[in-house]
């Protein structure tokens, strides 16, 4: 498991690093999405890795990484917005948004190292694409909840499933970054 949270820190020094130039190029004008724009988006990335899964001709010279890569960032936007609700105008620093992505990801994490513990890191013998179907699973059952007004009868609230979609994500890079050493 030693190796798994090396790994993880690896890819999420990417994503954080992306983040961070992203923030310098355009501020934090992603603060004025609504959670439903940003489930959106993270759909619009999931489907596009299905499709570059299952379609052998690619008009885009963008791989899956740079998807996984979008969907954790975005995953963190959304957590953020939860935690500090929609803004008027964009209103973080690159700092303050760092701040908040390191803590959310450390959130994160933690829950990951919790299950894969539990699970025995069930995860590595799974497909990169069962783990995107996953994600994709994950985001009908955010818009779901984002239909009935964030209300949920039995089941954990959107914020465990955007954690669960940044883990996904990270254990889809991990596994293809595994295959381009092989």
């Amino acid at each position: 498991m030693q190796d798994t949270s090396v790994q993880y820190d690896t890819i999420i020094s990417n994503c954080r690093d992306l983040f961070g130039r992203k923030m310098k190029d355009y501020g934090s004008a992603w603060r004025i999405l609504r959670l439903p724009s940003l489930t959106d988006q993270i759909f619009i990335k999931a489907q596009r890795i299905r499709s570059l899964q299952e379609n052998e001709v690619r008009k885009v010279d963008e791989g899956e990484v740079s998807e996984f890569i979008g969907i954790v960032n975005y995953c963190l936007m959304a957590l953020i917005q939860l935690e500090k609700g929609i803004a008027e105008q964009p209103d973080l620093t690159t700092e303050e948004s760092l701040m908040l992505y390191d803590k959310h990801i450390n959130i994160t994490k933690e829950l990951m190292m919790n299950k894969n513990h539990d699970y025995g890191e069930a995860w590595r013998d799974m497909r990169v694409s069962s783990l995107t179907d996953l994600i994709i699973q994950k985001l009908l059952r955010v818009k779901q909840i984002e239909d009935n007004k964030g209300k949920t009868i039995v089941s954990e609230g959107i914020d465990a499933n955007y954690q669960d979609m940044i883990n996904y994500a990270v254990f889809a890079m991990i596994h293809l970054g595994e295959a381009n050493k092989a």
